[in-house]
């Protein structure tokens, strides 16, 4: 499939949800599947229907450094474990944005380059549609937050390669990158698939192992997984 048909299927039927409150969209995957992409052109399309569109930029809530590298820089269960401010992102984000929910949510927590955590907060209307993508979304405290999540599924060969081209210069060049991705980035990616099968519970999965020529392999909205 074209990827500007796979995208505007999604969007069609994302737009068709109503829950009653902002439609909270996970976009998950392993580091290196395209996820970042994949949201920004989900939320261009989405805003050409008649839904407002909130895309969240996921750097805003990670946790300040001592937090993420307590475990030390190399540590693959400190990625999954301490990276993402997970709390806070359902705290302040998704659960005002769920039922019962004032509307009132954080877009924005952390600021990755200065370390200072300054909540920037916002209200949402209604019958938004908010697009958020990060690597484990589906773990236990974050699951239920979810009216969509959507699975990039890609090898993880795939996965490396471009997370290294992606990453080599912050890295330190292909090698360093590498070894990077192998001992910390995606051995938590490893972990995060083991302990929570996340693409078993995403309500789309999308194989997405050629960005330009997606496939849709499953489509189950309206029963996000829980």
């Amino acid at each position: 499939m074209e990827r500007a048909e796979l995208l505007d299927q999604v969007a069609t039927a994302l737009a068709a949800r109503d829950p009653g409150h902002p439609l909270r969209v996970g976009v998950d995957g392993v580091c290196g599947a395209g996820k970042t992409t994949f949201a920004a052109e989900l939320a261009a399309r989405l805003a050409k229907t008649e839904r407002p569109v909130i895309h969240l930029d996921p750097d805003g809530f990670h946790n300040v450094r001592k937090i993420r590298y307590q475990r030390g820089r190399d540590s693959a269960r400190g990625y999954y474990e301490d990276a993402f401010d997970f709390a806070s992102l359902r705290r302040l984000t998704l659960e005002p944005l769920g039922p019962g929910g004032d509307l009132r949510y954080a877009a924005h927590v952390h600021d990755l380059a200065t370390d200072e955590v300054e909540p920037r907060f916002a209200v949402a209307p209604r019958n938004a549609i908010v697009v958020f993508d990060e690597t484990f979304l589906q773990r236990d405290e974050l699951r239920a937050c979810w009216d969509e999540v959507i699975f990039l599924d890609v090898p993880r060969r795939r996965a490396v390669e471009r997370g290294v081209r992606r990453d080599s210069e912050r890295l330190g060049g292909d090698d360093a990158a590498r070894d990077a991705y192998e001992r910390r980035y995606m051995a938590a990616c490893d972990i995060y698939l083991t302990e929570q099968n996340p693409r078993a519970r995403a309500s789309i999965v999308i194989d997405n192992d050629d960005p330009q020529h997606p496939q849709l392999l499953l489509v189950r909205t309206g029963d996000a997984a829980n």
